[in-house]
């Protein structure tokens, strides 16, 4: 009974943490869908005079050009939710398709797909971006997703290809084999199944580093170019009045956070989800 109660406490701490992020990447998710159809002011529009403070008209006060800051950062949910699924399903798809053949292949094959993987985590992600710039001739909201995707699947690959081989060598999968079933309904009964928890788990990860990293690629004239309204770019354009409206800085830094932490504790909490020995043993 004693040991019961304890792990009370624990299901409670996980439950939260995943109700937490939930909440926060819920709430960007209803922003992003909202300015779809409506904003407080056209986003390219002068709404106010420059560099005005938070005020009952605007919210997070007005840029440098006197655009309504709120309107800005509520788009810059919408492009941040953009490259994040992109990138984690370009990621995912490239990834998971190349871990479950380096599995499946030969011990040449696997070792040339393991050194690719490895090759690529290493490679900065800053100058991937730059060299997919290059080739497609300019800075898009697409070649960020592109290159971040390229990035993401390198650890997705390694991930998948690590959990297949664990699950190949399980007895039942000998028999699945033995029985006469399929590569593909080894794969899609047996294979993918047990690893998906795991991947998911990863996939939230992936996307709030993919989120960071598309700001740093704004914020260096690599990501969306304007009138997106990056959360990366409006950090660039406000670095330069930091001092004497500082809030220009503050509202997308925080949106930044607020987006990264919930995905962040909604992986947490899916990683509890699908390990009850890790959430007993906190």
């Amino acid at each position: 009974m004693t040991a019961v109660a304890a792990t009370e406490p624990r299901r409670m701490r996980a439950s939260l943490t995943l109700s937490v992020g939930i909440v926060l990447v819920g709430l960007h998710v209803v922003v992003a869908l909202l300015t779809l159809v409506w904003t407080p002011y056209d986003p390219a529009g002068m709404a106010g005079g420059r560099l005005e403070g938070p005020s009952l008209a605007h919210w997070a006060g007005t840029d440098r050009l006197g655009r309504d800051l709120f309107t800005q950062i509520m788009i810059g949910s919408r492009i941040a939710l953009t490259v994040g699924a992109g990138a984690v399903g370009i990621g995912a798809l490239i990834g998971v398709t190349l871990g479950i053949l380096a599995a499946f292949a030969t011990r040449f094959l696997d070792d040339v797909l393991a050194a690719a993987f490895d090759i690529l985590i290493a490679f900065p992600t800053l100058l991937l971006a730059m060299l997919v710039v290059a080739a497609t001739d300019s800075a898009s909201l697409f070649s960020a997703i592109l290159a971040l995707g390229l990035a993401i699947s390198a650890i997705v690959g390694r991930l998948t290809r690590i959990l297949a081989k664990r699950v190949l060598e399980m007895d039942y999968i000998t028999a699945a084999r033995t029985a006469g079933t399929s590569w593909a309904g080894i794969v899609f009964i047996h294979l993918l199944p047990n690893i998906w928890p795991t991947l998911l788990v990863n996939f939230a990860l992936q996307f709030g580093l993919a989120v960071i990293a598309e700001a740093s690629l704004s914020y260096l004239g690599l990501g969306a170019p304007p009138p997106n309204a990056s959360w990366g770019r409006l950090l660039q354009e406000a670095q330069g009045t930091v001092y004497t409206a500082p809030f220009g800085a503050i509202a997308p830094g925080l949106a930044l956070v607020t987006l990264v932490i919930g995905m962040n504790m909604l992986a947490d909490g899916l990683r509890d989800i699908g390990d009850p020995t890790r959430r007993r043993s906190r």
